[in-house]
């Protein structure tokens, strides 16, 4: 009898993976204020939605205003008398051209008659006229210093008014507040000077949250970015597909598992961060050439 063979090649050989991953906020972040201050006025509580840029509080800074007001007017300040340095150097360069003028005629009318002018004469007006043209390099210089201060002046209201706009505590992205730690009244500290300073409020992003699956050790080569995944909420008895959107590539000292994430929409609110899923993966394990 005969019988047909077949060479026995590498191949993928499709495998499961089931592991139970929990919702996370796409971002999250504990907004703190840069600037020392109180509250002024805080226009959110826990379960508001607010949108990227929106103001959710204002800060009292009583020293930051005065200081703006103090570089305002260092600025005008200087700007008048940047005006001042500039009719100076009109004076002053007025004045060179009619010594300047009369220095040339002199010495004209010495070449055409000699002797007709005295020598005493001449030596006073070149001296006037390097004296003059000495007072327009001076007036020019006390000018461009003049700008430069303009220059100072002006990077201390910028300053200043930067500092005054941190006082508006506005919204990074557009997310709910999930909880609130001040109150109106409240001292702030500045969060990039005290390390132990007291938030104003969390801000979580939920329009799209992060499903978040720890990969044994075992199973953690054969789980790529595409792999696709069926996902059961248990809490809302509902079931839908989802795709591996990154994972770290390396594994947990402490578990020995690999996290990978699988980013699920959620414009409808239905799920909430802390959820738990269980995630059925489906994965490709290569296996090794046989012989027949």
């Amino acid at each position: 009898p005969t019988a047909p063979i077949v060479m026995v090649q590498r191949g993928q050989l499709a495998n499961t993976l089931q592991v139970a991953g929990e919702f996370i906020p796409y971002q999250e972040v504990e907004l703190h204020a840069k600037v020392a201050g109180y509250i002024k006025r805080i226009n959110v509580d826990i379960g508001d939605r607010v949108k990227a840029g929106q103001v959710l509080a204002t800060l009292d800074v009583p020293e930051i205003q005065a200081q703006v007001q103090g570089a305002t007017a260092g600025v005008r300040q200087t700007r008048e008398q940047i005006t001042r340095a500039k009719s100076e150097v009109q004076q002053a360069q007025a004045n060179y051209d009619a010594l300047h003028s009369e220095s040339q005629r002199l010495q004209q009318a010495a070449k055409a008659q000699p002797g007709l002018i005295a020598e005493q004469e001449l030596d006073d007006a070149r001296a006037k006229d390097q004296a003059a043209a000495a007072q327009v390099d001076a007036a020019k210089s006390g000018l461009s210093a003049t700008e430069q201060q303009l220059g100072v002046s002006q990077a201390d209201q910028l300053h200043y008014s930067s500092l005054a706009d941190y006082s508006r505590i506005t919204a990074p992205f557009t997310g709910v507040v999930t909880w609130r730690y001040a109150d109106t009244g409240a001292l702030i500290q500045a969060g990039t000077s005290n390390a132990g300073s007291m938030p104003v409020v969390k801000l979580a992003e939920i329009d799209k949250l992060r499903l978040r699956l720890p990969v044994p050790e075992t199973l953690a080569p054969f789980v790529h970015v595409g792999d696709t995944a069926q996902i059961q909420v248990q809490a809302l008895d509902k079931e839908f597909a989802g795709t591996v959107t990154r994972d770290t590539d390396a594994l947990n000292p402490s578990t020995r598992t690999m996290q990978v994430e699988i980013d699920v929409p959620n414009f409808k609110g239905e799920l909430q961060p802390g959820m738990y899923a269980q995630v059925t993966l489906n994965i490709a394990r290569e296996i090794g050439r046989a012989h027949v």
